[in-house]
């Protein structure tokens, strides 16, 4: 698939995503910022077909040209239950991939690469740009936080001992400026613990070496979240920019667009009483196990507390019997939410999150506390940093929803005075998140930098 609308360009920026999680919608996002802000130049953006179909990219500016490549599943392969293996492949098959769409990309627009803007997994293309004697730009899909640990990845194997690490999930990285609070278990997996010798675990790391050749890293996240990590950061990196919360951009951008709301959920929220709302989601990716779903239901319904429930369809059947009419008055379960308009609502009181970048960085853009229950990568590292670094929301207890345990954490944040100090904290993020964006805001000038690295040619 490729548009063929081309314009007259000063140069050619070659796009790589990775196609799985939540990699490849904010990577276009910015894509069609840089595009809009820069018509002359070509942006080439290269993505599997499955992952493009989903994007739903039909009305592009005329210098985006779409093009899909193989998702690397070999033929006839049958694959295992191991949820990582279809990344695997693809991450092994990749460099050659990319390697010959680009090729064949510049033979068709008879234009070289002058950039190669790619998500951080994708470190490879640092050697493809170097080759091609084109800068080499890269997103990090998460925060500070993470993207910290990964590149002082060495440091904590060292301090920590990996042949030692179950016995010392509960220290601190104190000795990383800016992590005095984030415990060794907070840590993704392939870091100090896990299968360390793994496809994905190897690409982390060698992501890790790589970064301080990028030209720039961006973040989707705004300095003023951690100023500390964010300033060790740019002593790693050659430039650091933070150009977030992409939500507050594209809601700008979207305003007139009229929003996606299949189920009523803005109808029935208008409804509701200030600051009294939960709603939950657990991403795209994530679903608590059956009996969890049960406790969350349970709770809720226990708690009385009104809610949105944006949870797959396959999974609703799993709620317990009679769940649905008997709450139909309390709440909605629906298989698709509108999360941000629902997050930007006076009603809304709580988020009850798998705590993916993406959600948490939409939570702290519009001021809502949160109830953390991570489940995998850096979702532990944010829900901590929820709980005890910028103290706007808690994580569940054991990190597995009981009933009990599910009420406790909505009476803390809704109705006790510790969640109304959360909710004064995260009112003041959101006000530094907003102020970020404005004009001569810190990701609003980091923005012009990050355009000016992409499109400029080397000398």
């Amino acid at each position: 698939m490729a548009n063929t609308n081309q314009p007259t360009t000063d140069s050619h920026v070659a796009v790589l995503a990775f196609p799985y999680g939540s990699h490849a919608p904010p990577l276009l996002a910015v894509t069609r910022r840089l595009a809009s802000a820069s018509p002359t130049t070509l942006f080439s953006f290269f993505n599997t077909a499955r992952s493009n179909s989903s994007l739903f990219p039909s009305d592009l500016p005329s210098n985006i040209r779409v093009h899909d490549v193989a998702d690397c599943d070999p033929e006839g392969h049958v694959f295992s239950r191991r949820p990582q293996e279809a990344v695997e492949l693809f991450l092994v098959a990749a460099p050659e991939i990319f390697r010959k769409a680009i090729a064949s990309a510049v033979s068709d627009v008879g234009k070289k690469v002058t950039c190669i803007l790619t998500d951080a997994f994708l470190w490879f293309a640092s050697d493809m740009a170097a080759e091609m004697k084109a800068k080499w730009v890269v997103f990090w899909a998460g925060g500070q936080n993470s993207m910290s640990v990964h590149l002082y990845t060495d440091l904590i194997r060292d301090a920590v001992c990996v042949n030692e690490v179950d016995g010392r999930m509960e220290e601190t990285l104190g000795f990383i400026s800016g992590m005095e609070k984030i415990r060794v278990k907070d840590t993704p997996e392939d870091v100090v613990f896990g299968n360390l010798d793994s496809v994905f675990s190897d690409t982390l790391y060698r992501m890790g070496l790589a970064l301080p050749r990028a030209d720039a890293v961006f973040l989707n996240s705004f300095e003023e979240l951690d100023n500390t990590l964010t300033n060790n950061l740019k002593s790693e990196l050659k430039r650091c920019l933070n150009i977030g919360p992409f939500a507050l951009f594209s809601s700008v951008s979207q305003s007139d667009t009229p929003v996606h709301d299949p189920h009523g959920c803005l109808a029935w929220i208008k409804k509701q009483g200030t600051a009294s709302v939960a709603y939950l989601s657990f991403g795209t990716v994530a679903t608590p196990p059956p009996g969890e779903l049960v406790a969350i239901a349970e709770g809720l319904e226990s708690s009385k507390v009104p809610f949105v429930w944006s949870l797959k369809e396959k999974n609703i059947a799993q709620l317990p019997k009679g769940f649905l009419e008997r709450t139909r008055e309390l709440g909605m379960v629906v298989p698709w939410a509108p999360q941000l308009e629902l997050l930007k609502h006076e009603a809304m009181g709580v988020f009850v999150t798998h705590c993916g970048w993406n959600s948490v960085l939409e939570s702290v853009s519009e001021g809502v506390p949160m109830i953390c229950r991570p489940f995998f990568g850096d979702h532990r590292l944010n829900g901590r940093a929820v709980e005890a670094v910028w103290e706007i929301g808690v994580t569940i207890v054991d990190g597995v929803f009981t009933r009990d345990g599910f009420e406790k954490c909505l009476n803390q944040v809704l109705v006790q005075d510790d969640g109304k100090k959360m909710k004064g904290k995260a009112k003041k993020l959101r006000e530094q998140a907003h102020q970020a964006v404005s004009a001569k805001g810190t990701s609003f000038e980091n923005f012009k930098e990050l355009l000016d690295v992409v499109v400029s040619t080397l000398n």
